[in-house]
């Protein structure tokens, strides 16, 4: 047998060995088939291949993966970085494209053809201060191979600094996993929900769940939620809040449920009660989110800024500058103007009946003018402190028939509920959600907040 055929016949009993016993993923199995070409200059498999080269028998068995020293090669972006020189860093204030290409030794014509490469895919006035980008070099010295640039965890651009100088957008894998989680209010919803682990996007779209029946401006302590949702993942690093399946609430006086439920051919879509009658009533319960009523309709109010006693026939709705607000109804914008008194504001007429007015806001929502038809939820200005108004709020008015009364002892009347044809799936899958918000179980309250007070 000469040494060639030897070295073919060694080279397939290990690849075979590879396969079936010491290599389970793809990335070491290659890592062992480039191994193989060196086989010969390991002290190991040398004698290895001197006892076949001499006729000696070799037990596949024998063979150990010890014998074989593999480095699994670190992958990210889809590049081996052991093979590069890598430099990680965060956008600065101020920092362009051009000043990150050109620190590479990218030159003016280059930056000018990926810049035009981008287009359609990126565009590089996106660069936010504060995320994260990587460069793939192989010699410091000399231009960079790539520019590594993560606009969010889901994705992130590869532009190419050499050769064709492409741009790409690339996509990260996200998976989900359906999760339940209860909290009580002791002091806030926030501080509730991060004492319970959840985050601020998952506060966020509860209250998008139940913002139809649950007033947020009146929380309570020991009111509770439960939520039942998708937690998404990138990487297996949490990612962010999917969709909200399930959304349950308890105060003193009333609990409330919301169950997404979505017809099979997707022509009914959206939240339900448990008798399956949409959560979606005609009104929002308040036209700001993360806000507080500072002011209640009061018809003997004594005005902070005037010095006497002035109806006010609105709700204050307190909120830092900026704020979005909403819409509380479909309608018809019937004046978006500035008075002395009302400041920058909207007014919405709904139907025959119902009106609402926005006062002080900072500034107008783009498109917001007489004569245009606005959604419920839709941002039609943001909190300001314009006009008669001592700090950044949100003056919101509500005219039934003409006049001016206090919506938060309105009564609406319930919606239809959904087609009966609907109601046998839906009425199971809600008994599912329930179990599962039921589950959840709810954080241990603090020691030093359920002791018995003891006297000194």
């Amino acid at each position: 047998m000469d040494l060639t055929e030897s070295l073919y016949q060694l080279k397939t009993k290990i690849g075979r060995i590879a396969r079936t016993k010491l290599f389970k993923t793809s990335c070491i199995g290659l890592a062992a088939a480039t191994f193989g070409a060196f086989l010969y200059w390991t002290s190991d498999a040398s004698q290895i291949l001197r006892a076949s080269i001499a006729g000696a028998p070799t037990d596949s068995e024998d063979i150990v993966l010890g014998a074989f020293p593999v480095t699994v090669p670190t992958i990210k972006y889809g590049f081996a970085l052991d093979t590069f020189q890598v430099f990680e860093s965060n956008i600065r204030s101020g920092q362009f494209l051009a000043d990150l290409l050109l620190a590479q030794k990218v030159d003016y014509p280059s930056i000018e053809k990926i810049v035009a490469n981008a287009k359609g895919v990126f565009s590089v006035n996106e660069l936010r201060t504060g995320n994260a980008y990587t460069i793939l070099t192989k010699d410091s010295t000399d231009r960079a191979e790539y520019l590594i640039y993560e606009p969010n965890i889901y994705e992130y651009v590869v532009f190419q600094l050499k050769d064709d100088l492409k741009v790409a957008r690339i996509k990260r894998p996200v998976s989900s996993e359906i999760k339940a989680a209860a909290g009580e209010i002791r002091s806030s919803l926030w501080q509730a929900m991060t004492d319970a682990g959840m985050s601020y996007e998952l506060a966020d779209k509860m209250e998008g769940a139940l913002q139809w029946s649950v007033d947020f401006h009146h929380l309570q302590k020991e009111d509770q939620f439960r939520l039942v949702y998708d937690q998404l993942f990138v990487e297996d690093t949490p990612a962010g809040v999917g969709k909200v399946y399930a959304a349950y609430y308890k105060n003193a006086r009333k609990e409330f449920y919301a169950i997404y439920y979505e017809s099979e051919d997707g022509k009914i879509k959206g939240y339900y009660d448990q008798e399956g009658r949409p959560m979606k009533s005609a009104f929002l319960k308040a036209p700001v989110k993360y806000s507080r009523i500072s002011s209640y309709y009061n018809l003997n109010r004594f005005h902070p800024i005037l010095k006497h006693v002035r109806p006010h026939y609105g709700t204050d709705y307190a909120a830092p500058y900026g704020t979005e607000i909403m819409a509380v109804g479909d309608g018809v914008v019937t004046a978006a103007s500035y008075t002395n008194g009302n400041g920058n504001f909207v007014k919405i007429k709904h139907d025959k009946t119902y009106e609402t007015q926005y006062l002080h806001m900072q500034k107008f929502a783009k498109g917001i003018r007489p004569g245009v038809h606005v959604r419920q939820g839709q941002v039609i200005g943001y909190v300001g402190s314009t006009g008669l108004a001592t700090g950044p709020h949100v003056c919101f008015r509500f005219w039934q028939n003409g006049k001016q009364v206090n919506h938060l002892k309105l009564n609406f009347p319930n919606p239809e509920p959904l087609p009966a044809a609907e109601m046998p799936r839906f009425s199971e899958l809600r008994d599912t959600y329930v179990k599962q918000l039921m589950a959840a179980t709810l954080p241990a309250k603090d020691t030093a907040e359920t002791a018995p007070a003891t006297n000194p």
